[in-house]
């Protein structure tokens, strides 16, 4: 369904919402997705508002952005808020078959732990109906910028982005520290980057975000997305597309 909102006393009209559906959780639950803006933008970026069940605070952001839709000169805005509804449901960090999403793609991934451990990471990558939605989605449309947002380490992420002028401009309008995390294994931005990409992580504080955290959020990710469409390192080539799994 496309809507398109006009609002009062003349405003330019607000960009258009496509809504879908991607796919279907283990427990066939709706992965959905917003994109937000002209499909055909010549800047994509991708924002995933949970991995985790438990991480809730992303959710919050994803939907917020889908309630008040920004308008961004040649730049669409795919919003996905929920990989794993699931989770979410139960109000668990994994999918319904007890693995972490975030551990299930397929850079560097190695078998570990059992069903419902804290990492447990599936018995071989992209075995979960969800991590193979989101790595469908990455394949088709090849964001320019990823967002993954989690809770509860309250920074960003530099380690992962090609461009580290996006996770530090993100940290810097969100008023987060930016820090390099360590090596991972089967994580989902580690799996975008090695083809190229500028995906990152924002760590969230804990807890549900106040609206002025809302806000100072929304700004940051605009900001990255502005700068992604100025910045000739981004533009020069679209990120080719991951291999693997």
């Amino acid at each position: 369904m496309l809507l398109v909102a006009t609002p009062p006393g003349g405003a330019a009209p607000a960009p258009p919402v496509h809504d879908a559906v991607l796919g279907r959780s283990a427990e066939g639950r709706p992965v959905r997705v917003s994109v937000i803006g002209d499909r055909s933008a010549p800047v994509r970026v991708l924002v995933v508002g949970s991995v985790h069940g438990d991480e809730g605070a992303g959710r919050v952001l994803a939907a917020a952005l889908r309630r008040r839709p920004p308008a961004l000169r040649d730049v669409a805005l795919w919003v996905v808020p929920d990989l794993n509804p699931d989770g979410a449901a139960a109000g668990t960090r994994q999918n319904a078959r007890g693995v972490d999403l975030n551990r299930n793609f397929p850079d560097g991934w190695r078998a570990r732990g059992r069903p419902f451990d804290t990492y447990h990471a599936g018995p071989r990558a992209l075995s979960e109906p969800e991590s193979r939605v989101a790595a469908r989605l990455i394949r088709r449309l090849r964001p320019d910028v990823t967002v993954w947002y989690h809770q509860a380490l309250a920074l960003v992420d530099t380690g992962t982005a090609r461009d580290g002028a996006l996770p530090r401009t993100y940290a810097r309008v969100a008023g987060l520290p930016a820090r390099r995390l360590g090596y991972l294994p089967g994580v989902a931005t580690r799996w975008q980057n090695r083809a190229g990409g500028s995906a990152f992580v924002v760590e969230l504080p804990g807890g549900a975000p106040a609206p002025a955290a809302i806000a100072r959020h929304r700004r940051a990710l605009l900001a990255t997305a502005r700068l992604a469409r100025e910045d000739p390192l981004v533009r020069t080539a679209r990120p080719p597309v991951p291999s693997g799994g």
